[in-house]
């Protein structure tokens, strides 16, 4: 199932990406995102939960669920062509995911999430009017004790992606955004080595919703 909403300028950007450039000829490209499937296990996520990754993209984190057995996954693009990419390489598989065409700043969920997974899209937004329409966005859609896992560039990391500026984060910035509506799990830096040989410097944290 796709659904389609409202999208901003910006999503013509995001279309010519995923038409022109192959999967690994993108900067946050992985074959296998061990660190967000380490989320999963670490907090003994339900196969059953209610699993949201915004801007998912080409990312293999889906791939990585329906393989370990998760059941209820969705996934939130601004591009169109991102989501067919995703949903050519699943095949039949794709059947069981939710496939959702949108700027996350646009989405009007329709259900409440047990998992809110964000790698590399949260850091796109620069201003404070969107920064706090995400934050009341996420806010609003996890299920209490529902999980927020998010993966952004840290002060040490780059300040561009894709050609766009970016919003860079520390855990003190993590904690001041998000720390009124969730319980901080833990926070740490890690290398992101690209496929142009280069090295990227990400922050992830995990929350808890109180």
């Amino acid at each position: 199932m796709v659904i389609c909403v409202n999208m901003e300028n910006k999503k013509q950007h995001w279309e010519q990406v995923f038409a022109t450039k192959l999967e690994n000829e993108v900067s946050w490209y992985q074959q296998k995102p061990q660190t967000s499937i380490n989320f999963f296990i670490e907090n003994d996520i339900p196969k059953s939960a209610k699993i949201i990754d915004i801007g998912g993209g080409d990312s293999y984190l889906i791939d990585s669920l329906l393989v370990m057995g998760y059941t209820n996954l969705w996934l939130l693009d601004i591009s169109q062509n991102a989501i067919e990419r995703i949903k050519s390489r699943l095949g039949a598989k794709a059947e069981n995911v939710t496939f959702i065409v949108s700027d996350v700043i646009d989405f009007q969920p329709i259900t409440l999430f047990d998992v809110w997974h964000d790698r590399a899209s949260f850091h796109f937004l620069t201003s404070e009017m969107e920064i706090e329409s995400y934050r009341n966005l996420v806010s609003n859609s996890i299920n209490s004790n529902g999980f927020l896992f998010l993966g952004t560039f840290s002060e040490n990391g780059p300040l561009k992606c894709s050609g766009l500026e970016i919003t860079q984060y520390s855990e003190t910035k993590f904690d001041t955004i998000f720390g009124e509506k969730f319980q901080k799990i833990k926070c740490f830096t890690e290398n992101h080595s690209t496929p142009f040989n280069t090295i990227q410097n990400f922050i992830f944290c995990s929350f808890k919703k109180k």
